[in-house]
């Protein structure tokens, strides 16, 4: 399973050390192993109970935000309503899901195939992207939970600069004119969303813009593949966590598992 997202501002992830990531298999590689019916100990996370889901249900539903609703020339009763309901969302959730968004469903479909060839790519081949530091603009490869307990998800990651440059893959062919429109068409989507969030807070538009000086503040590109695991029970995906950014947009590709705290 991969899922692509977009990142406002930026991601302090630790990383393995450069050497240690070379020698790394990518998870993609370790699930394809013949006769693979456990996982490597240092795949072994240990779960906290506190941070277990408590229920899969909730008495009201995740807020729909219409977003055609917040473009220009909308009836003044309505856009203030949309504007009031992201507010709430936001407030009451912390999460919404954006309906009516303008970026075409064949782009989101190309994009997450790409995600996939990326993946699929020979693995001196993702290692042209593999990066050696926390903050290079373009990194793929295995995660790791931290620079001091080396545990490591059960997960494969690109990830790259998407703004104010664009560092994006070489290959496969295509990715990276698929991925500027993609993080194009996504970046208007989010800068539109954080205008109406100031505008809900009671603030101009251009209020939250202007303060966090978002015009050089990064993007960031994430895609992540999860493999099949033999021992789900022992393994983590990606552990609970609030990211450390102001917007996270991401994909609905169709594959549950996504939990998220109220």
């Amino acid at each position: 399973m991969w899922s692509p997202a977009t990142k406002l501002v930026e991601d302090p992830e630790a990383s393995p050390p450069p050497d240690q990531h070379k020698m790394m298999l990518s998870t993609k590689q370790l699930a394809e192993t013949p006769g693979l019916t456990s996982i490597p100990p240092t795949y072994n996370f240990n779960r906290d109970p506190n941070e277990e889901p408590i229920s899969d249900e909730f008495e009201d539903s995740i807020p729909v935000i219409d977003f055609s609703l917040l473009a220009s020339g909308t009836p003044h009763d309505q856009r203030s309503k949309i504007v009031h309901d992201l507010g709430k969302a936001c407030q009451d959730w912390g999460c919404f899901m954006v309906i009516n968004h303008g970026v075409p469903e064949s782009l989101m479909k190309a994009m997450v195939e790409a995600c996939g060839e990326i993946f699929n790519l020979a693995e001196e081949e993702k290692q042209e992207f593999a990066g050696k530091h926390v903050l290079d603009s373009l990194r793929c490869g295995p995660s790791i939970n931290g620079p001091t307990d080396h545990v490591f998800f059960w997960r494969d990651y690109l990830k790259f600069f998407a703004h104010p440059s664009f560092h994006s893959p070489s290959k496969p062919t295509g990715f990276r004119e698929i991925a500027l429109e993609y993080s194009t068409r996504t970046r208007k989507v989010a800068m539109e969303l954080v205008k109406a969030i100031s505008a809900s807070l009671g603030l101009e538009e251009g209020y939250i813009e202007k303060a966090l000086s978002m015009e050089l503040g990064l993007q960031l590109f994430i895609s992540n593949f999860f493999p099949p695991c033999p021992q789900l029970e022992l393994a983590m995906g990606l552990p609970p966590h609030s990211d450390p950014t102001l917007l996270t947009l991401l994909i609905n590709n169709g594959i549950s598992g996504l939990q998220l705290q109220r």
